[in-house]
C-alpha cells in the first residue's frame, strides 16, 4: 500500500479572517503558518503533498519538502479532489487528507490502514478535520458546515466501510476565537 498525505492550504494572509477580532493580520498568519508545520510534522516520515493556488504557500511548502498541487481557482472541495486524483494518478493507494489548522495534530498515521474511508470529526462532531480514503474510490468531497454527516454518507453510498475515529488531538481546529482556548489536558506540556 503507497499512503501519501494530502494537506490544502489556503493564502496565509486570507486564512482565519474569523479570528481578526482577537488577531492582528501578522498575528493571524503567524499562527496560521505555525498550525500548517505542525500538520506537515504529524505527517512524520509520509510524503506529504499541499494543495494550494498562492504562490506565498507554494514556496513555504516546497522549503518544508512537501510536493505543491497547483490548483487554481477550485475551492476547497474542487482542490482536494483534484488533489486526491492526481496522487492516485502518481501511484498512491491511500490518502489522508488533513487540514492545515490543527494546532494538536501529532500523528496522521493513525488514521491510515482501515480496509474503506476513516473520517476524523471535529469536536463538535460537524466537521471533517482528517479524512483517510482510498485514492481511486470516487468520493465527492463536500467540505463546510456538517461535513462529517455529509462526508459519512458519501462513504455509504460509495458501498465502502466507515470508520469513525473520535480524537481530541486531531478533532481540535481553529476556526473562531474561542478555539484558541486549550483545555488544560491538551495544552502541550513545556519540555525540560
Amino acid at each position: 500500500m503507497t499512503r501519501r498525505v494530502l494537506v490544502p492550504v489556503k493564502a496565509f494572509r486570507d486564512a482565519k479572517l474569523r479570528l481578526a477580532p482577537v488577531l492582528r493580520p501578522s498575528a493571524r498568519e503567524a499562527l496560521v503558518r505555525q498550525m500548517a508545520e505542525q500538520v506537515l510534522r504529524a505527517a512524520r516520515s509520509l510524503p506529504v503533498s499541499v494543495v494550494c493556488d498562492d504562490p506565498e504557500v507554494r514556496d513555504w511548502a516546497e522549503a518544508h519538502g512537501a510536493t505543491v498541487l497547483w490548483c487554481p481557482g477550485r475551492g476547497l472541495n474542487g482542490a482536494v479532489s483534484d488533489g486526491v486524483e492526481s496522487l492516485g494518478d502518481a501511484g498512491a493507494t491511500e490518502v489522508i487528507v488533513a487540514h492545515a489548522d490543527l494546532p494538536l495534530a501529532d500523528d496522521l498515521d493513525r488514521a491510515a490502514g482501515f480496509e474503506g474511508i476513516t473520517l476524523v470529526p471535529d469536536r463538535h462532531d460537524d466537521g471533517t478535520n482528517v479524512m483517510c480514503l482510498p485514492a481511486r474510490c470516487g468520493f465527492r468531497f463536500a467540505y463546510g458546515p456538517a461535513s462529517f454527516r455529509r462526508h459519512r454518507a458519501e462513504a455509504t453510498l460509495l458501498g465502502l466501510a466507515v470508520r469513525v475515529l473520535v480524537d481530541r488531538r486531531l478533532g481540535w481546529d481553529v476556526d473562531v476565537p474561542d478555539d484558541l482556548v486549550l483545555p488544560s489536558e491538551l495544552e502541550p506540556t513545556p519540555s525540560a
